[in-house]
């Protein structure tokens, strides 16, 4: 691609036509717009005031005209970085959709508002020869790097960094024969039909067989036809839940032969050049089933300061054993992050490196990147420390049995350990706590419900576990040590991957603001809005009926964390700086960071190379994908556990909650085991229901009749499909009284009382 004379191409700045060299006057907002427009990578406030010379007390006006600029809707904030709406990010993920004449790969951004923005813009694969873009086809999604193209305006050209998903012909299901010996295949997804599968088609498949299978065109009536094309496994293995998930998500799962034999031959590191903190009784402090332990702490009190405390976090050194460039980092930057099912764990590294090298096990020698942090008596952290060393854990407990020693009932373990250790860290942990209560972060109450299995690893019982004083402590501790680390590598101007979560988008603020006026309640302005806000808002909520309700609609207000490169700041937490630095065996993004406190500290081997450093953009993507790909097969594999648990209770009424609402229809949440259902529009009554927007409600045209986000209501459950986790509910409350709502009101234009067209599935066998 030509690049030379192009101020959009090209990665460096393109200097402004006027008032270069012009200290103490502004640009005017149409210069503002043109050099954003023509630096897509430079484009932050600060680089800004450098090309326009502003300085002093002209960076206030500056910093106010973009303000201005933002609120009129003319740029966005993406992280430091500002940008046209509608412009593309310099990496981001693309559908790859059509072909031009000349056979080349056309594609579309994957999240395109297209009422906000107008049609999206084209994106050309770039035609350079690479073996990712060999592989890439239509239908395929990929994570790609966008060029803006010299000379055409909405146009891109993209280099594929990876591929994200299979073809959109490609299929996962289960094969299910007939008695009368027809084949079917139940695909795993929720909103897909069920397929014919020819028997000539079939291969080595068998009932019961989960399968990848290949889509065919007809032009026949009926059932449409699938190809098998492999053989995963079979639904009565072991573990075959998880195995769904790990497949429809393209989840690695099976450690190449040369990880494992290199994982292998790692021995255990020795003190060396390390500091010797053995005698330092730091613990681990963990759920009860956790089989590697990555975070140990101390705390005692500062002799030299009252009221002080001094807090220690020793994080295991997987650095030491996870090379740049070796087996292990390429398997562990493909999987990102470990995967925690309800019947397994997916681990980033081999068991050898995750729960035995590198975990911190009790009374046994282990290498640590550990963080020494002063805190005064306000719980305002004054000083910090980084340390290379070799340490042993004094004790492994879990959080209930740490908390149950520190509320006067301790065990044989706890005892000895009551007095010098566990009531100095909860001591600690109190005035740690007045720095976070000045802090203020967003204080969202949505317990997590956690299922157990039985032998059989069919769902047993699902409960809210408690949220105790242990968690907060090791929470807090590991908010402390993150911040630390990345306070360290930005002083010592080393590159590195954040933990950020952006402030909520105006979109979604103006949504909330006039959700709240529904409820009479009002939400700061944009420019002054801090999570201190939000919390205000749900406190004056608690105890009462909107509580859920209101916790949920800001819960959805708020931007998704990621990993980036650009420092922007973490919103929900309150912290201009954070990194995730505390779980290098669970986190690829948290070894990252340690490479690089190794290497900017001076610490030895195992530091971020130059190659790394110029990848942390896309590594900081990849991984913002692998995260949320083993959230949503962490969710799927929840889904199908439960919907297996209930598939013989159809037609028993349960209660539950409102917990999202659709123009097609309802979603619902059981209270005893949280499972999510759909109601279909078409099931409520025979009422016409129009899809309010802003209320997050389906009111009754003629009768003001309202089903709202947060609402108590009772079900029947109509339909169980455990191979995809799909539950459907038959409504039986009535809908609260409210005004009636004339079509002519209903914003989105579409509002329907269609009956959705439904997947054909099979009961459980």
């Amino acid at each position: 691609m030509e690049r030379k004379n192009s101020g959009l191409a090209s990665s460096k700045k393109k200097s402004p036509k006027k008032n270069a060299g012009n200290p103490g006057k502004l640009p005017s907002r149409e210069q503002i717009l043109e050099f954003i427009s023509s630096n897509p990578r430079h484009n932050s406030k600060r680089d800004i005031a450098k090309a326009f010379s502003v300085s002093g007390n002209d960076r206030a006006e500056l910093k106010s005209l973009l303000r201005d600029l933002i609120n009129e809707g003319l740029i966005e904030r993406r992280g430091k970085r500002l940008a046209e709406p509608g412009n593309l990010p310099p990496v981001t993920v693309i559908d790859i959709i059509a072909r031009d004449r000349d056979g080349g790969l056309l594609a579309k951004p994957a999240n395109w508002n297209e009422p906000e923005f107008g049609k999206p813009p084209l994106i050309e694969i770039s035609r350079k020869k690479s073996s990712k873009a060999k592989l890439a086809g239509i239908g395929n999604r990929v994570l790609a790097r966008l060029e803006p193209k010299h000379g055409q305006k909405g146009v891109y050209t993209a280099s594929i960094i990876k591929l994200l998903e299979r073809k959109s012909g490609e299929v996962i299901g289960i094969v299910r024969i007939t008695d009368n010996g027809q084949v079917r295949l139940v695909p795993t997804a929720k909103r897909q039909d069920e397929l014919e599968i020819p028997k000539a088609m079939l291969g080595d498949a068998k009932d019961g067989d989960l399968v990848t299978a290949e889509q065919l065109k007809s032009s026949r009536h009926g059932l449409k036809q699938a190809r098998v094309t492999k053989v995963v496994g079979s639904l009565s293995s072991e573990k075959a839940v998880s195995l769904i998930a790990l497949h429809a998500n393209g989840i690695p799962h099976i450690f190449p032969q040369e990880v494992l034999q290199e994982a292998a031959a790692a021995k255990p590191v020795t003190q060396g050049k390390r500091e010797d903190w053995r005698d330092v009784p730091l613990l681990t402090i963990d759920p009860a089933d956790a089989k590697d332990h990555d975070d140990a702490i101390y705390a005692k009190p500062d002799p030299d300061v009252a009221g002080g405390y001094i807090a220690y976090v020793a994080i295991a050194d997987v650095s030491a054993y996870v090379l740049p460039g070796s087996p292990m980092d390429r398997e562990a930057l493909l999987r990102g992050n470990s995967v925690y099912f309800p019947d397994r764990v997916v681990p980033m590294l081999p068991e050898r490196i995750s729960n035995n090298l590198c975990s911190l096990r009790e009374h046994e020698d282990r290498p640590a990147l550990a963080v020494r942090m002063v805190f005064d008596a306000e719980g305002r952290k004054t000083k910090h420390t980084f340390h290379r060393i070799l340490m042993r854990s004094a004790a492994k407990l879990s959080y209930q049995q740490a908390q149950t020693a520190v509320d006067g009932e301790p065990d044989e373990k706890t005892q000895p350990l009551l007095k010098t250790v566990l009531t100095p860290l909860w001591e600690a942990y109190r005035y740690l706590s007045r720095g976070r209560q000045n802090r203020q972060p967003l204080d969202l109450d949505l317990p997590e419900r956690k299922i157990i299995l039985n032998d059989a690893g069919e769902v047993d019982r699902v409960y809210v576990p408690d949220r105790l004083d242990a968690h907060r402590l090791v929470e807090e501790f590991m908010i402390q040590a993150n911040v630390c680390a990345a306070e360290t590598l930005e002083r010592k101007k080393q590159k590195l991957i954040y933990r950020a979560h952006d402030a909520p988008s105006l979109e979604k603020l103006e949504r909330l603001r006039e959700f709240l006026g529904s409820l009479n309640m009002s939400l700061a302005r944009p420019g002054n809005l801090r999570p201190m806000h939000f919390n205000q808002i749900l406190s004056k909520v608690r105890g009462t009926e909107n509580e859920e309700l209101v916790n949920q609609v800001v819960l959805r207000s708020q931007s998704q964390a990621e990993y980036t490169a650009d420092n922007i700041g973490h919103f929900g937490l309150q912290l201009t700086r954070y990194a995730h630095f505390t779980s290098p065996i669970r986190r690829y993004a948290d070894l990252i960071v340690h490479r690089a406190l190794v290497g900017s500290l001076g610490l030895g081997e195992g530091a971020i190379t130059p190659a790394e450093e110029a990848r942390l953009e896309e590594i900081a993507a990849e991984i913002s994908l692998t995260e949320r790909r083993a959230m949503q097969a962490e969710r799927e594999t929840i889904d199908r556990l439960i919907a297996a648990h209930l598939v013989e209770r159809i037609g028993d009424q349960f209660s539950g909650r409102i917990n999202g609402v659709t123009r097609a229809g309802l979603f619902v949440t059981l209270n005893d085991t949280g499972a999510d259902g759909f109601v279909p529009i078409s099931l409520l009554s025979d009422e016409y229901f129009i899809f309010d927007e802003n209320r997050h409600a389906l009111v009754g045209e003629q009768t003001g009749s309202t089903y709202q986000l947060g609402q108590n209501v009772e079900v029947r459950l109509a339909e169980a499909a455990p191979v995809s986790g799909a539950l459907r509910f038959e409504m039986l409350s009535e809908g609260t009284e409210g005004k009636s709502l004339p079509r002519s009101r209903n914003t989105n234009k579409k509002p329907h009382n269609r009956r959705p067209k439904l997947p054909k599935r099979r009961r459980k066998r």
